[in-house]
């Protein structure tokens, strides 16, 4: 059987799944999840990825993943390999623990990244011995799960510092900020009395993509534009084309768009803002990492700028500055081509 095509694109969203060897369990102990947890936490850090959601079952992980470098393949390498390596050593065994490649689908950020989170935190309940309870014990035994992040989303667990929430919650239009998690924790039980048939044969079919129609041909074309005559299919990566900026031409960019305030951006309280709005286009134009966006701000650890990044989401005059950098930086781009 051929492989699925690997989609790989800068600023991608994923819904990525991996399952153990011959369905085989992957976790034998909260240890191992607690493994697993902290892997995706590192890995994340270093390859510059956001985790949405996560959820952990027996044989198999649900995640929820974006991608701003488009560098999926080298972040789940690096999460599978050193957890499957942590695996083996521990429970004295070899060969492959995950049974084949991981699934990835391209996801579309609209009402599809919201249906596709409930159906992630609905999975506990759907093991067959789960779902054969009633509503009321099926509704405790998902409150009590502790292996996914619903309990982060609904307030019932400390959030994770590496857990980015807030664009889930945002899915919800009309609620206020202080009432999203119990909003999210309605929307979510309420697939327990009345599941979404139709969506979850859309993720279940394989498909590369999770989308309106208009959305998965789009990918479908991308994947066939890249697909040339003599190259195989399945050996196919492709990335939305974006020219990186240099720090320099980031940092003359920011300069400009916040004016005075940069003479903040050394004060640890004052400049706050400014360096988060530096971070915020450090990664998303130069590409870089939170470690070495924090070296070039001034910060210890890549974990202080996911904060800082948590923060200018939130800000209020963060808005209105993206919105100056992306006109900069869009002009920029128009102009390289017009010189080639």
């Amino acid at each position: 059987m051929a492989r699925r095509p690997r989609v790989l694109i800068e600023g991608g969203i994923y819904h990525v799944t991996c399952r153990g060897n011959e369905r085989r369990a992957i976790f034998l102990d909260d240890r191992d999840r607690l493994r697993l947890l902290q892997n995706l936490a590192d890995s994340a850090e270093a390859f510059g990825v956001r985790i949405y959601l996560y959820c952990l079952m027996t044989n198999h992980v649900h995640l929820l993943v974006e991608t701003p470098l488009g560098n999926l393949d080298r972040f789940m390498g690096s999460l599978l390999t050193g957890y499957t390596v942590y695996f083996n050593r521990r429970h004295k065994r070899v060969g492959h623990l995950m049974q084949g490649r991981y699934g990835a689908q391209v996801v579309e950020g609209n009402e599809y990244l919201l249906k596709l989170s409930r159906y992630v935190h609905l999975n506990p309940v759907r093991v067959r011995s789960i779902k054969a309870l009633d509503l009321k014990e099926r509704l405790q035994y998902l409150r009590r799960y502790r292996w996914s992040s619903y309990a982060e989303y609904t307030g019932k667990k400390r959030s994770t510092d590496w857990l980015q929430k807030e664009p889930v919650w945002a899915m919800m239009e009309g609620v206020a900020k202080n009432s999203q998690p119990h909003a999210y924790a309605r929307y979510v039980e309420a697939g327990l009395a009345r599941s979404d048939e139709e969506f979850e044969v859309l993720v279940n079919t394989g498909g590369v993509a999770i989308g309106t129609d208009e959305f998965v041909e789009s990918i479908k074309r991308m994947h066939l534009q890249r697909v040339g005559s003599g190259v195989k299919r399945e050996d196919v990566s492709f990335r939305a084309i974006r020219n990186r900026r240099s720090v320099e031409e980031i940092e003359t960019a920011v300069r400009k768009v916040v004016g005075k305030g940069w003479e903040t951006f050394k004060d640890f309280h004052k400049g706050r803002k400014v360096r988060g709005i530096m971070a915020w286009a450090l990664r998303t134009y130069g590409g870089l990492t939170q470690r070495e966006i924090a070296e070039h701000i001034g910060l210890k650890t890549g974990s202080a700028v996911s904060h800082l990044l948590t923060a200018t989401r939130i800000s209020s005059c963060a808005a209105e500055w993206q919105k100056a950098l992306h006109s900069t930086f869009k002009g920029f781009s128009e102009r390289r081509r017009q010189q080639r």
